[in-house]
């Protein structure tokens, strides 16, 4: 699926090269032409990313990104046909990822697109590795579990029994679903086996670190619940 870029641009003939170019390489464009329009467009969660002219009508660059980045984390690279430090830092400061001054090279641009887009794809993935309660955090690409900065060690079932039940936290999960998730279908043992690994992690972090983290609902299964 193309990302779509969104050009705030108030010159027509600069947004018109900047849309040909972009669509060519395979991006999905929108265009605003001005500050006001280019902030409802910006918060559209569909834009992957933003070039955003600093000198706009009705709203500049700056005010847009500040309002933009008070809401949302999208990738804003700026541009100006100032060269002024005092501009480049005021942007970054509000918030913008890049920086660009005009005239530039297409090829810099795109560079910096593929870069920005690749760093928020990188920042995604991290995002979606790790699953929190509290103090805990467990990490599933590293496969490492951390409270206030211990390790915690856990076997290969009880860190993959802790990852079903944070990843469905605030439902309760009876026993026949945690063995069928967990352990699969090929595993034809007892039930009382979830009890076991329950008591297993209880151990290793509920009284270790006093967590209440795992509760218990009788005659059912188990269920990690928020605050």
């Amino acid at each position: 699926m193309a990302h779509k870029i969104l050009i705030v641009e108030d010159e027509s003939k600069i947004a018109r090269f900047l849309e040909l170019e972009l669509k060519y390489e395979g991006y999905e464009v929108e265009i605003a032409s001005n500050g006001r329009e280019g902030l409802e467009k910006g918060l559209n969660p569909e834009i992957d990313l933003i070039i955003l002219d600093l000198m706009l009508p009705i709203l500049s660059g700056i005010e847009v990104c500040r309002r933009i980045r008070n809401s949302s984390n999208v990738p804003i690279i700026m541009l100006t046909a100032k060269d002024d430090v005092s501009d480049k830092v005021m942007g970054l400061d509000m918030g913008a990822d890049d920086y660009l001054t005009k005239p530039f090279a297409i090829e810099e641009l795109l560079a910096r697109i593929r870069v920005a887009l690749k760093r928020e794809v990188t920042k995604k993935e991290a995002s979606n590795s790790e699953l929190i309660f509290n103090n805990l955090i467990l990490d599933k690409n590293k496969r490492q579990v951390l409270i206030n900065d211990d390790e915690i060690i856990l076997t290969k079932k009880e860190f993959e029994l802790l990852v079903y039940l944070l990843e469905n936290r605030n439902i309760v999960l009876s026993r026949e679903t945690i063995l069928e998730k967990v352990w699969g279908f090929e595993y034809y043992g007892d039930t009382n086996i979830i009890d076991v690994y329950i008591r297993y992690l209880r151990g290793k972090i509920d009284q270790k670190y006093s967590l209440n983290m795992i509760h218990t609902v009788r005659g059912v299964g188990y269920v990690i619940k928020d605050d």
